[in-house]
């Protein structure tokens, strides 16, 4: 059972805690980004292309840290869905 908090992150070559403060920070930034979408959604002169940009970061940070995601199995487009 305890494989299961560990596994994933070992994978990625980080210890729990690493992969806690790592994927913590993400969600908070995605969140964010989520807020201003929200709040352009109201004031379109607000936050223009704060979330696509944020999105961009994100994207580019989490690609530099691991390597290709093996996809093989997957349907559709790649997400699983």
């Amino acid at each position: 059972m305890l494989d299961r908090f560990t596994d994933h992150p070992t994978a990625v070559g980080e210890t729990y805690t690493e992969h806690a403060v790592h994927a913590g920070g993400f969600g908070l930034e995605l969140v964010t980004a989520g807020l201003a979408c929200l709040t352009h959604a109201i004031f379109p002169w607000m936050f223009e292309d704060y979330a696509s940009r944020k999105v961009k970061a994100l994207h580019a940070r989490m690609s530099s840290r691991r390597a290709p995601l093996d996809l093989t199995g997957w349907v559709g487009d790649g997400l699983g869905v």
